[in-house]
C-alpha cells in the first residue's frame, strides 16, 4: 500500500512552519496515542503514521530531501521510524514534553550538558511614587535596589578560583537524566550538577558556589516629561545577576504619582474645582491660579456663572509624553452661598429677593411656574 502523503498525514499545508507542524503534530498524536486507544490497532498504525511524518519534516534536512524525493529519499534501509518505536519516536515525543512540562522543569530554558547551566537572572520590580510636579517637569532619580550581583571573589564562575571541575557522575555531563514509566521516557533536569553536566571540585567561600551575592545597588532612572500613573520602566540588564555567570534578568521601575493636593489628572488634561462667592459668580471677576510650571493663569468669571461651569486655560496642563504637545487645565466653578450674614446684608437680599424676575433666575424661576401648573391641574 502507498504512503501517504507526510504534509496530509499532520494535516498542515507544504510550506508550514515549525510551529505549526509541532502543533498539529501533538494534536494528533494525543489524539491516536496507543494509551487513550488501547487493543485499537488501527490508532496504533496511525501514531505510527503521524509520528515517522513528524519525524522527517521537522529535520531540516530530511524535509528538504523529502519535498524533493518524496518518499522515495528514505528508501533502502534509509526510511526513519523503521522497525516500530526507535530513538527517532523517543527524540519526537520530548518535543511534546517539553512544550507540556517546559515551564516546571527548568522554567521553559532546555538545558544540555556542560554551559548550558549559566542560567539568566530573575527580573525585579521596583515601585516608584513621585509627585505630579515631578511627572510634569521630568527628573532624573536614585533609587537603592537589592539585588543578587555577580562575585567578584569567582567572577561569577561559583568555582573556587585555583580549583576545577570533574563530570557529573550523576549524569555522565549530560545535564539530563532519564526514568522509564510505563511506555514514555521521561527526561528531566540532573538533580545532582542542577543541569551543568559538571561539579565544582570547591564551590567559592564567598558566594557558596552560586556566582552571586546580595548587595544594594544604587542606579538612576530618567522619569520622562508627562510620564502617566501606572507606567513601566524597563531596565535591561539591571535585575538579578544570573546563576554561575548567566546573563542577567531586566529591572521594572512601576510609577505611581502622589494625589495632588489642587489638580485631578485624566490623560494630558488637569482638572481644579474652585469655589467663588455668589456675587462673583452673579457679578463677573477674575482670579488667578498656580500651575505646574510654577507660574499663575488668570481665571475670568463672566457674569451670571452657574454652579459646575468650567473655564478651560488652554496649553496649562500636562506635557504628553515623548511629544511637544500639552493638554489643558479646566477649572469646574462652584459657586458658594453665604453664610453667618449680619442684619445688613440679610436686608440687602430680602430687597432683591423682592426685585427679583423669572428672567433673573430662568431656571429656578421656569421649573417652579411648571410645578405650580402641575399642582392647579
Amino acid at each position: 500500500m502507498a504512503k501517504r502523503d507526510f504534509y496530509e498525514v499532520l494535516g498542515v499545508q507544504k510550506g508550514a512552519d515549525d510551529a505549526a507542524l509541532k502543533s498539529a503534530y501533538r494534536k494528533l498524536a494525543m489524539q491516536h496515542h496507543p494509551d487513550r486507544n488501547p487493543g485499537n490497532h488501527e490508532a496504533e498504525a496511525k501514531f505510527k503514521e503521524i509520528n515517522e511524518a513528524y519525524d522527517t519534516l521537522k529535520d531540516g534536512q530530511k524535509r528538504a530531501a523529502y519535498d524533493r524525493f518524496g518518499h522515495a529519499a528514505f528508501e533502502n534501509g534509509g526510511r526513519p521510524g523503521a522497525g516500530g518505536f526507535g530513538p527517532e519516536f523517543t527524540s519526537s515525543m520530548s518535543d511534546i514534553f517539553d512544550d507540556i512540562f517546559g515551564d516546571f522543569m527548568g522554567g521553559g530554558q532546555r538545558r544540555g550538558g556542560g554551559g548550558a547551566a549559566k542560567l539568566r537572572g530573575s527580573d525585579l520590580r521596583y515601585n516608584l511614587e513621585i509627585s505630579l510636579e515631578e511627572s510634569f517637569e521630568g527628573r532624573t532619580v536614585e533609587i537603592d535596589v537589592p539585588t543578587l550581583v555577580g562575585c567578584t571573589t569567582c567572577d561569577g564562575s561559583g568555582a573556587k578560583p585555583g580549583t576545577g571541575t570533574h563530570t557529573c557522575r550523576q549524569c555522565n555531563g549530560h545535564g539530563k537524566v532519564r526514568a522509564a514509566q510505563g511506555f514514555f521516557t521521561i527526561e528531566r533536569t540532573c538533580p545532582v550538577c542542577q543541569g551543568r553536566g559538571q561539579m565544582m571540585d570547591q564551590p567559592c567561600t564567598d558566594c557558596g558556589g552560586q556566582g552571586r551575592r546580595q548587595e544594594n545597588r544604587k542606579l538612576s532612572v530618567d522619569i520622562p516629561k508627562g510620564i502617566e500613573d501606572g507606567t513601566r520602566i524597563r531596565l535591561a540588564n539591571e535585575g538579578e545577576a544570573g546563576l554561575r555567570g548567566g546573563p542577567p534578568g531586566d529591572l521594572y521601575i512601576f510609577i505611581s504619582i502622589r494625589p495632588h493636593d489642587l489638580f485631578q489628572r485624566d490623560g494630558a488634561d488637569l482638572y481644579a474645582r474652585i469655589p467663588i462667592a455668589m456675587t462673583t459668580a452673579a457679578l463677573g471677576g477674575e482670579f488667578e491660579v498656580p500651575t505646574l510650571d510654577a507660574a499663575r493663569a488668570k481665571v475670568k468669571v463672566a457674569a451670571g456663572t452657574q454652579p459646575g461651569q468650567r473655564v478651560r486655560l488652554k496649553g496649562k496642563g500636562m506635557p504628553v509624553l515623548r511629544s511637544k504637545d500639552i493638554g489643558d487645565l479646566y477649572v469646574q466653578l462652584d459657586i458658594e452661598t453665604p453664610q453667618a450674614l449680619s442684619r445688613r446684608q440679610r436686608e440687602l437680599l430680602e430687597e432683591f429677593a423682592k426685585l427679583e424676575t423669572e428672567e433673573n433666575s430662568p431656571t429656578s424661576g421656569g421649573f417652579f411656574t411648571k410645578l405650580k401648573k402641575m399642582f392647579e391641574a
